[in-house]
């Protein structure tokens, strides 16, 4: 279970890469990909007003996107998991940091499958996170993959370090991606 260049491109997708610091819809200062302080790579004050080229953050993102892979490996110790399984719950993780108390794992490992499938959504907040969790369990349980090899890059933010959403562009990192893993195709 490795992270190929598909598995970042799906994760990619559902977030959106800002190249500066910022503030999420929470208030935690954010960077890149999605990536906080708890990431384990100082977001802020490092990227307060000092955007970076595309591939550091890239390279950043992938970087932390890793230390969440272990956790995933951890999580289904002893079970063969595909690449879209593998992808779906590295995805969850990123955006939860709850793989180690999901249900839905618990359920999967023991064989419940149906049971599994429903309790992927009990992780539903904020509700505009319920299309994304969709996504994902779609991955999971009938690989059906979502990206397109772009991210929406948000390029402008408010006085007040907020994301302007109308800013976004969409981005092509299929190039970067694929050299930073080193081409590692599908597991």
């Amino acid at each position: 279970m490795q992270i190929t260049s598909r598995t970042a491109l799906e994760i990619a997708w559902h977030e959106a890469l800002v190249r500066q610091a910022y503030r999420d819809s929470v208030g935690v200062w954010t960077w890149s990909i999605g990536l906080t302080n708890a990431s384990g790579h100082q977001v802020y004050p490092r990227y307060l007003d000092n955007p970076q080229p595309i591939r550091r953050c890239l390279e950043v993102w992938l970087w932390a996107l890793e230390r969440y892979a272990v956790r995933v490996r951890g999580a289904f110790d002893g079970f063969d998991l595909t690449e879209a399984q593998f992808a779906a719950a590295l995805s969850f993780d990123f955006n939860t940091g709850g793989i180690t108390r999901a249900t839905w794992v618990r359920l999967w490992k023991d064989g419940d499958v149906d049971g599994a499938r429903r309790a992927f959504l009990n992780w539903r907040r904020p509700p505009e996170i319920i299309p994304r969790r969709e996504k994902e369990r779609d991955l999971f349980f009938d690989g059906t993959w979502s990206n397109d090899g772009f991210v929406s890059e948000i390029t402008r933010l408010t006085a007040d370090y907020r994301p302007i959403f109308s800013s976004a562009v969409r981005q092509d990192i299929r190039d970067d991606i694929e050299r930073l893993l080193g081409n590692r195709a599908a597991a």
